[in-house]
């Protein structure tokens, strides 16, 4: 998950002065908001503060963020030639801020710990191009999906390669992980996910995965799909809230496993909390691989006192003892 944003009073003075895109454009600041939850909150990563729609800035599809909408599209993607006609992204020329971005933070943090990278998965990036923003019916991304499947293909599979390229420069630019967000794939049969995505998304990975570096891929929504996100490929799967861990593990396999505390648990009396906490953690059973996670993002009206008492409860084990 992003881990910096609104619950952050500095960032909010941060906001003030600057909007989100011009925080991203700019590496110094980008890279100063990136570090304040490792200062401040003492997790074990830092994760680039970007945004997954960057890459349609190069694209040509217009991106901004209007207040109470949340991105919007100026361009979006609705017919086969939108999609013949989209450029070819260069990760180093087009999103060389982004990168920049990752070595100011990798070299700020000296190793103390990595920079995971980020992108968004074929899928979300499809969705938001052809939706025009942010969306919860999905409507006019199955119509194209279903209407005009052979440019969908051709769409996704310009995203897989976009993407992997865009995960695979963070890794050369100093990330030490890198994750892949399919924000929305939840939204899918899992016979609309094998036919229409999943191709695409391990593409992505495949590509991704030439950095040979870990690579964490995260849905929401997913309890249905878990096996064959897994099949997708991932070092990591990330999990939400909606499945107990434990039965999430038996889905993906023998590999690492990223979650999956309800973000909602954060405005929970301490003792809520404290319960919840110690649930994932037993479900998690002391197996290897476990990265102690929300399942989703920080609620912006989160108090940062209670993201700091949870990385204390998970890092002294003070969980195991109430």
């Amino acid at each position: 998950m992003r881990q910096a944003g609104r619950y952050m009073p500095e960032y909010r003075a941060i906001r003030k002065k600057a909007s989100l895109l011009e925080i991203c454009h700019t590496p110094e600041l980008a890279a100063n908001v990136t570090l304040m939850p490792v200062d401040q909150l003492g997790v074990d990563a830092a994760i680039v503060f970007a945004d997954i729609l960057l890459p349609f800035e190069p694209m040509g599809l217009g991106l901004s963020f209007e207040e109470g909408v949340g991105p919007v599209i100026a361009r979006p993607i609705r017919t086969a030639k939108d999609v013949d006609t989209l450029p070819e992204v260069d990760p180093d020329a087009d999103l060389g801020f982004v990168l920049e971005t990752v070595r100011i933070t990798s070299t700020a943090l000296e190793r103390r710990v990595p920079v995971i990278g980020f992108a968004g998965a074929p899928f979300t990036l499809a969705s938001y191009a052809i939706e025009g923003g942010p969306t919860r019916s999905f409507h006019a991304t199955k119509r194209f999906m279903y209407n005009n499947p052979d440019a969908w293909n051709r769409l996704l599979g310009r995203l897989a390669e976009a993407v992997g390229r865009y995960l695979a420069a963070q890794a050369r630019a100093g990330a030490g992980a890198l994750q892949l967000f399919d924000s929305w794939v939840g939204c899918l049969s899992r016979e609309d996910y094998t036919r229409f995505v999943m191709p695409h998304t391990k593409r992505a990975l495949e590509i991704a995965g030439e950095s040979a570096v870990p690579l964490i891929h995260f849905g929401t929504g997913t309890s249905m799909l878990l096996d064959l996100m897994a099949d997708a490929g991932g070092d990591v799967i990330g999990v939400d809230w909606r499945i107990p861990l434990d039965r999430a593990w038996d889905a993906v396999g023998p590999r690492g496993i990223q979650g999956n505390l309800d973000p909602a648990a954060l405005s929970a009396p301490t003792s809520e909390l404290k319960h919840q906490v110690r649930m994932v953690i037993q479900q998690a059973g002391g197996r290897p691989g476990h990265i102690f996670n929300l399942g989703h993002g920080v609620p912006p009206t989160t108090d940062p006192d209670r993201l700091r008492a949870v990385v204390d409860m998970v890092k002294e084990g003070s969980v195991a003892r109430v």
